[in-house]
This record gives structure tokens, sequence and C-alpha cells, in this order.
């Protein structure tokens, strides 16, 4: 009941209550999202097949041609059929013709986009890649047809392609620790808790209006379990249909998933299909939490027929019982402290519900901490007077409406802390000097001569300041022919083939020209069984196209007798190389097994796009040839995946919180127009009165992050002491943390001035 108002509370509830429905639908649907991610992945990979393939009429040849262009990574697989009749990739009616592509949508209109990376990709678009045959609908990916395939040989080698029987054929992901077990479930608790908090707040909103028309029921011989009941039904009601809207947010939301990317992270919307089992468990767990909420806020409300004994100050809130909350869950992570290490098993019930309870405690204990505080407030200008008078009747009400965010704050801060501690298991220093170099050119195939002329094209292109590089290849010992195995292997001398101005680069090479060599003894451990034949007159076989079992007859070469001992020189990549170096007019390229560039870019920083122009020159190269980014440090994928998973759903969760705190403020806003129009109709300033809103929020925000900086770091010093990592604070975190929590709390304030200007015009006088 309760006509207009009544209504318009149900409603407000609903759509607060909707919007956080939403999203646990969402969390929901993201099991079978990824899993029609890896069925899509599993059906169009090659990468586990074993063993050498035979020609055949249902065989083809296959190469990838990646790319990143303007940091998103572009997939590209090049196709050769062997007969008639070869597999067709999903998504594709026909394996597409020599010079011929077939793209993604993205990628189509990447390539409209965008004449640079054109040049890259020249091929001629003949068709669009299905859904069937892409994990998501941002993905960048291409087939395209090539006469250029040769198949490698039987060592894998003297080629640039693999021979494939189909397609459907996948390796196994990597096999994850503990650590990044214990992660993920701290990521999935820490963007899933926020939205329980604010379903919860959403079914207690207008609850002074509610008590109001309760106290009326009473007057008219209603006892107090009716009136419980009634604020159940009302709860009820609201929360069914908070239910149903939230369904629809989410059917509506999903028609729009395939425009949405987060951080290369994208879906089509069937794959949005929540899990049944959870959709009931949603669709039963918010309404039962809505009825007990209510029945819970009314125990301190006492409702009789003249009025609400709530209204005036009561006796203060019990702390005890709320700082039990998070003393039990501490004591569930207790006793895994220091467990959680390499491949260990850990109970992930066990870590999840302690940590629910420890972040729970912190909302648990917000409202008297609000209380209390705003309790010693006096003075002040009317605008603070206002603003303190009002927490100090409904304190509790305006911290449930921040509890979320003081909830979401504190759980960022505490995996922001397990994340900087546990970094460095995921990441591997690479050693490498990006003040140097910061693009690797490698051109498999390529001798000494095609390697000088490359370095040559790299140093003439726009945005390179320096590019060197060198010739790579290998000999072996003179009997070699006699070895097999760990033997054969163990006795590998490297050869390093470059001009001089290259040699000097990478050894402390002093006079230098023509057919110059040098020996490069190597770093301490490294090379022990080749050392003794890295010696001047010693013989060397070039001949090593070969893995465990040699084959081929052997190609001597003899180093020149006199040959020079130097030094080497660190690399850009962070390296020392060793071996028989030479100037390219030494050895005669076709002597050289599987000689392969190696390469390096020094960019000018000032030249936009400098590493595409970089990138186009490395794919005129030819199909051997790759760019990489040198970067000093590499992070696992898996890592890398969580992180961004973790983004995608902090930037939901942060909207989420937005929009339930607007609705609350609208809410708390209507429930006050009388009063607001009465101060304004005596007088006050309507600048007082916006102050004052803002003062009502600012206190119990201010409030709730001093709270959740504390619950923060209690519990990423739990989650550290199971890892077994000392607690190492990373105060730039936790302030830019606070800072986004505030940013939130005052974009929504000042989106409800509006409305605040609205409620004070002289027309809130009115009642029904």
């Amino acid at each position: 009941g309760g006509g207009r108002e009544g209504w318009t509370r149900t409603a407000l509830t609903a759509v607060g209550v909707g919007l956080g429905v939403a999203l646990l639908l969402l969390a929901a649907a993201v099991p079978a999202m990824m899993q029609a991610r890896d069925q899509r992945r599993v059906a169009r990979d090659t990468t586990s097949i074993g063993g050498h393939v035979t020609p055949g009429d249902r065989t083809f040849l296959l190469a990838e041609d990646n790319t990143v262009f303007r940091g998103d990574a572009i997939t590209g697989v090049l196709l050769r059929p062997d007969g008639a009749h070869p597999p067709v990739p999903p998504g594709l009616k026909a394996v597409p013709r020599p010079g011929e592509m077939v793209v993604s949508p993205a990628l189509r209109k990447l390539l409209a986009s965008a004449p640079l990376l054109r040049e890259r990709i020249p091929y001629t678009v003949t068709g669009t890649i299905g859904d069937a045959g892409l994990m998501g609908p941002a993905e960048l990916y291409y087939y395209a047809g090539s006469d250029r395939l040769v198949a490698d040989d039987a060592n894998g080698r003297h080629g640039n392609a693999q021979r494939m029987a189909g397609f459907g054929h996948h390796s196994n992901s990597e096999v994850q620790g503990s650590v990044f077990t214990l992660l993920l479930i701290i990521v999935v608790v820490v963007l899933l808790l926020p939205v329980g908090v604010f379903v919860t707040t959403a079914t207690r909103l207008g609850g002074e209006r509610r008590d109001r028309r309760l106290a009326a029921l009473r007057l008219v011989g209603a006892d107090i379990r009716a009136t419980r009941r009634i604020a159940a039904g009302e709860a009820l009601l609201g929360a069914l249909l908070g239910v149903l809207l939230g369904g629809v947010f989410f059917l509506v939301a999903r028609q729009f998933a395939a425009d949405i990317t987060i951080r290369d992270i994208s879906a089509f919307p069937a794959d949005l299909t929540p899990d049944l089992s959870l959709t009931v468990l949603i669709g039963l767990a918010v309404p039962v939490a809505a009825v007990a909420v209510t029945l819970l806020s009314m125990r301190r409300t006492v409702i009789e027929p003249l009025g609400v004994l709530r209204q005036g100050v009561g006796r203060r809130r019990g702390l005890w019982w709320r700082m039990a909350i998070p003393v039990a869950g501490l004591a569930l992570l207790l006793p895994m402290f220091g467990t959680v290490k390499g491949d260990a098993s850990i109970n992930e019930y066990q870590v999840a519900t302690g940590a629910v309870l420890l972040l729970s405690g912190v909302t648990a204990v917000l409202p008297w901490l609000v209380e209390t505080a705003v309790g010693r407030l006096r003075g002040g200008p009317v605008s603070w007077q206002l603003a303190t008078r009002r927490l100090q009747l409904s304190g509790a009400s305006a911290g449930r409406m921040v509890s979320g965010v003081t909830v979401a704050v504190a759980g960022a801060i505490a995996l922001q802390m397990l994340f900087h501690a546990v970094d460095g298991d995921f990441a591997t220093p690479t050693g490498a000097d990006t003040a140097r170099a910061q693009v690797e050119v490698d051109d498999w195939g390529a001798g000494g001569r095609a390697t000088q002329d490359e370095i040559l094209r790299l140093t003439a292109t726009k945005g390179v300041r320096e590019a060197i590089g060198y010739t790579s290849a290998s000999a072996n010992r003179p009997d070699a022919y006699r070895l097999s195995g760990d033997a054969l292997n163990a006795t590998s001398v490297p050869l390093i083939v470059a001009d001089c101005a290259g040699l000097r680069r990478f050894a402390a090479v002093g006079r230098c020209g023509a057919h110059s060599v040098y020996l490069v003894p190597p770093p301490d451990g490294e090379g022990a069984g080749a050392l003794a034949y890295l010696t001047a007159g010693g013989r060397l076989d070039l001949n090593t196209g070969y893995t465990d079992r040699y084959t081929g007859t052997p190609r001597l070469w003899t180093i020149p007798r006199g040959t020079p001992t130097v030094g080497s020189r660190v690399d850009p990549l962070g390296g020392r190389m060793w071996g028989v170096f030479a100037t390219p007019d030494v050895i005669d390229d076709a002597r050289l097994s599987s000689p392969y560039a190696e390469m390096f870019v020094d960019l000018d920083d000032r030249t936009p796009d400098a590493i595409e122009y970089v990138r186009n020159t490395a794919a005129g190269f030819g199909l051997g040839a790759s760019t990489s980014d040198i970067r000093g440090i590499t992070y696992k994928s898996s890592y890398t995946h969580l992180r961004r998973g973790l983004f995608a759903g902090a930037v939901l969760t942060l909207v989420l919180i937005g929009a339930s705190l607007l609705v609350g403020m609208l809410e708390q806003l209507r429930e006050r127009r009388k009063q607001l129009a009465v101060l304004v109709a005596f007088g006050t300033r309507r600048s007082a009165l916006a102050w004052s809103v803002l003062w009502q929020t600012a206190v119990p925000v201010v409030l709730g992050l001093v709270l959740a900086v504390a619950g923060g770091i209690g519990l990423g010093a739990a989650l550290l002491a199971m890892v077994a990592r000392p607690v190492r604070m990373d105060w730039a975190g936790v302030a830019a943390m606070s800072a986004t929590g505030c940013a939130v709390v005052l974009g929504v304030t000042l989106l409800s001035l509006p409305p605040l200007w609205r409620l004070m015009r002289p027309d809130g006088l009115r009642n029904e």
C-alpha cells in the first residue's frame, strides 16, 4: 500500500536490486562464456599435432603470420592445401586461394581505417570469418592463402610451414599453482561481495516513510506482527520485481555485448548464458535476503500508533558482535598461514568464507563507527550543522549507503597488497636494456649477407635511430657424425656473423676488416663441452641440420690460425654471446645450417607509430621474419589474463556502485522533500542545503574509507601470511583505491544536485 509514495519506493527498490541482480547474472554467465570461447579456440587450434604428417588429399601447410598494431594483437594463419579436399577452418566456407584472405569483422573494420596496417597485410579480402571461428567479436584474426609455404623436414627445419591433417587439436594449458588459485578466489570475492552489499542495501530504501505508514496502520488496529509481515511483504515484492527487472537489464545489456571490449575481452551475446543452478540460486537468495534484512532492521524500530520511536536517539549500537565477524574470518584463515606455496592444494571454500567474513566485518562495524563519530560533532556553519544533525538522527542509513564503497575499497587494497607481493612469482626479469633497443626482429633462414641488407633496410625505416644485428648459426666438433643424443648437442659451437660495426657491439673487437675471425670464450658454466674445439687452427663441422641423430654429410671448416681471443659484451637482451665471431666474407652462407638473423632496433620516440613502420619493413623480409617488443619484465599469460579480467570486473563493479549510490541518494532526497522545502521557505540558502547534502555524504565516506584502509590492510596482511610473504605496504596503491572511491561518491553527489534544486521548490510543501 502507501499510494503513489509506496509504489515509488517499491520502484526504486526494484531498480536498485535489479542493477545488482544484472551484475550477478553476468557473473553467473562467465563460466559459460569462458567455456564457449575455449571450445571455439580448440576447434581451430593445431598446436598439439605431433609427428611427421604425410602429404595427402586432406592435408595442408600452415604457418602463423602474427603481428601487433598499436598494441592490439593480430593473429594471421597462412594456408596452402596439398590436395583438392583440405579441411576448412571453423567459420570459413572454403580455404582462401593464394593472395586472398578471410578476416574477422573487427579486423575488416581496422584495415579500412588503418592504411599503415593494410600495407603490412596486403592480401585481398574475400570474406568474413563466422562466429564459429572467433573467440570473441573483437578478435583480430585472418586466414590467408599463400603459395610461398614450404614444409619443414622431419627435423623441423629447412621450411617455413608445418604440414597438418586437420583442425581441432590443442595443447594443454599451463598448470597453475596454489598462489594463482588464491589470487583467483580473492578476485571473485572482491568483485562480487560489493554487489551483494548493494542488493541488501537497496531492499532498505525508503525505510523511514515505510515506518510512518506502518505507524498509521497501527492506529487503525494492526498489531506489531502484522506490521512486520506487511514490511516483509513490501520488501519481498520489491525484491521479486528487482529480480525480474535485473533479468530484463541483463537481457538488454547482453544484446550490446558484441560492441563492448574491456582489456581485449569481448563476448558474443549468445555466449552470455547464466548457469541454470546459479540463476535459480540468485532468484531465491535475493528475495530471502530482502525479507531477512527487513525483519532484522525492524528490531531497533518501535512502531506505535502515535509514531515511530526510532526518530529519537536510542541506545548505542553494540560493537562486540560486529567485531566477532572479522575475528571469525581471521580464525578460518589462520590455519592456512604459510601453507600456500608451489602446487600445494588449498581449501577454496575456507579461503572464500574467511575473506567474505573479514570484508563483511567492515560493513558491520561501519554503522557503529558513523554513529559514534557523528555523535561528538558540534557547532560549525549552517550547512555543517544541518548535515551533522541529520547524520545523528539517521547515521545508520548514511553508513549503509556507502558500505558498498567501503567493501569495494577494502577488497581492492587487500588484492593490491597480494598482487604486489606475489608479482615476482609470475614475472621473469629479462635483463634487457630497453634504452639500447626496443624492438627485436628475427628472420629465420637469412644468411650473413641477407642480414646486412635487412639491417640497412631497417636503418632507413622512418622512426629508426639505429639498427644492429648478426646472423646466428652453429657448428660442432669434427667427429660429430660419430655421436648421438645428448653427446651430440653438448659440443655445439655458436657461429656469429656480422660486419665489423656489428661485431664490436657484441664483443671486445679491436682491429677489424675483411676476412676477420675472433674467438669469444663462453661465460662461466656455459659451453664446457665445446670449449676444447674453440681454438685457432681447429676444425668444426658446419652440418648441424639434425636433432638427436646425425644426418647428412660433414661440412668441415677450419678456424684460421692466429685467430685472436676476445671478450664478450652485453647485448641489448642482457646476455653475452660466445663462439666463433666472423665477418660475412669468411664463411659461405650456403654452408651454414639453419641460419637466422637477429636484429635490434632503437626507435626514435619522437616519431609517432615508429614501431609500426619497423613492423611493415620486417613484413617485407619474408614469412620467416617476426618482430617482438623488448621488455624488461615478462609475465605468465595466465597472470596477465587474470589481471585483465580483474580490470574488466572492476569497471563493471564501479558502474554498479555509482548507479546504486545514485538510486539511494535520490530516494533519500525524495524522503526529505518536505523538510528541504520548509527550510527554503524559512529563508535557508539553497547553497547551504547543497553543502549539507555534500557533508552528509562526505562524512560517512571519509569514515568508511578509514575503516576500508584498516580492513583492507588486515585482510591483505592475512593473505600475505598465507603465502609466507612479508607485509610491505603499497601506499600509492592504497591512495589510488581510496581516491577512486571518493571520486565515485563525489560524482554521484554532483549528479544528485539537479534533483535537489527541484525538490527545494515551494510545491514540496504540499501533502496528500
